[in-house]
């Protein structure tokens, strides 16, 4: 099920025809749902909108699983903070692909383990019409739990939406 959740909106130029409107810019914060079709769709509504640029941060937040802990065997030279980073990469790597195969031009960065405080760096150099908060199921996302978009509506001032994968 796809959820949407507009947090505000003082920039809202999706009514606006083609002709005058310049191009929008997004911001796309996700991780391990960057690739669903949940947010697919929600680009795809944007770039059928008119003229398209997404900035995709992917904050290099690290899967903690049980097993992580256990020490049993040889150790692991690569601390859990290197493989979060290169997975992060290689998501961020995808995406932009796949941005650019659906006809849009597209950016990103690996950015800090924390999505807020990844935000709030994008935003030095950057500033976007709309903030799309990409997020696991609600039963299992850290970032709902932890109510993120809402925390990035607040940074960003701008338009946030929040697409839960199913």
């Amino acid at each position: 099920m796809l959820s949407l959740d507009p947090m505000c909106c003082p920039r809202d130029n999706r009514g606006i025809g083609k002709e005058a409107r310049a191009m929008s810019k997004y911001l796309i914060v996700a991780n391990q749902t960057l690739g669903g079709a949940e947010l697919e769709r929600e680009v795809q509504q944007r770039i059928n909108g008119g003229e398209s640029h997404f900035h995709v941060v992917v904050p290099a937040t690290a899967t903690h699983h049980k097993s992580a802990d256990w020490r049993g065997g040889f150790a692991d030279e690569s601390s859990e903070t290197d493989k979060a980073h290169d997975i992060a990469e290689q998501r961020l790597s995808k995406m932009l692909d796949k941005l650019k195969q659906l006809g849009a031009e597209a950016d990103g960065e690996v950015g800090d383990p924390d999505p807020q405080t990844a935000v709030k760096d994008v935003l030095r150099h950057h500033s976007f019409d709309e903030v799309i908060v990409s997020t696991l199921p609600g039963g299992i996302s850290g970032w709902l739990k932890a109510d993120v978009p809402s925390q990035i509506a607040a940074v960003t001032g701008s338009l946030v939406t929040t697409v839960r994968a199913e």
